[in-house]
């Protein structure tokens, strides 16, 4: 086993509680600013200084990050993943 396999795994335990938290939490919000009649994509654009589009992957990258320090520190890496004992 590769001795970056365990940093791949957390990348991609990151990337997906980040894709699975990035659209619920993005429609909760869109409806929250549409019941507040504030423009919710100036605030995907950050106040238009981004378009929208890079807006969305600078939003998803917040995301990532935050789920990045989830997945390194408090899922269970250690001897048991899930109830697998660890292969030796």
């Amino acid at each position: 086993m590769s001795p970056f396999a365990p940093l791949a795994q957390c990348a991609l335990m990151a990337a997906l509680v980040a894709t699975l938290f990035y659209f619920p939490i993005g429609l909760a919000l869109a409806l929250g600013f549409r019941l507040l009649a504030f423009p919710f994509a100036a605030f995907l654009s950050f106040g238009g200084a981004l378009n929208l589009l890079v807006g969305l992957a600078v939003w998803w990258l917040l995301f990532f990050a935050g789920a990045l320090v989830y997945a390194a520190c408090l899922f269970p890496w250690g001897d048991k993943v899930l109830g697998w004992p660890k292969k030796r």
